[in-house]
């Protein structure tokens, strides 16, 4: 086996592991981007969201970018390479010169030649996309392009995951205070936690 299957396996094992025991899934979103970038050897990586309305794609976790290139504008969903939402994936050469990418002059300052987006699909609907960024031009090949969407769909997994966990964790603390007020309504008649039972006459 060649070193970059080994090292797209051993990621991938790393990654459904993590996402198998984290607590905090916000973390694994994080970590995939930092995983993938140092899997292909890019410069960086991103994971970004289609926001409700799918117009703009919404930095959520990002790796090797600087801040100000994360928060150079609004990205919009029809203007930057738009092919990826559609369900293809997309290479692109020269990230400065190519018309698809919206920052073309922002790419070039932040050292930016080469683009992969590999769109994010959960439950058959594309959610967000997946992008690699090279600081040399580079042809992804096949088994890069393969490797990056094996781990957009963990990465929409673990999206999925962040979303139920912070409504489960909602859900818990408007339990919580409910049952706190509850007690309190009930008085002397709930003391430590046990209700008192009036004898009988």
């Amino acid at each position: 086996m060649e070193n970059t299957e080994r090292r797209y396996y051993q990621c991938l094992y790393d990654i459904a592991v993590a996402l198998n025991s984290a607590h905090v899934p916000e973390a694994i979103i994080n970590r995939i981007a930092e995983e993938v970038a140092k899997a292909t050897g890019a410069k960086s990586c991103s994971l970004m969201l289609l926001s409700p309305d799918r117009k703009q794609l919404l930095h959520t976790a990002a790796y090797g970018l600087s801040r100000w290139y994360v928060r150079k504008g609004p990205v919009s969903a029809d203007r930057s390479i738009s092919e990826a939402l559609e369900g293809k994936p997309v290479a692109v050469l020269d990230a400065t010169e190519d018309e698809r990418v919206q920052y073309r002059e922002q790419a070039k300052k932040e050292g930016i030649a080469s683009i992969l987006s590999v769109p994010m699909v959960l439950r058959q609907a594309v959610i967000g996309v997946v992008r690699v960024y090279t600081g040399e031009p580079r042809h992804f090949t096949m088994d890069d392009i393969y490797f990056v969407g094996a781990v957009a769909n963990l990465g929409a997994i673990a999206l999925e995951n962040a979303r139920l966990y912070d409504a489960v964790r909602r859900d818990y603390a408007s339990f919580r205070q409910e049952m706190l007020e509850w007690r309190a309504a009930l008085g002397s008649e709930w003391i430590a936690g046990e209700s008192v039972v009036p004898e009988e006459e």
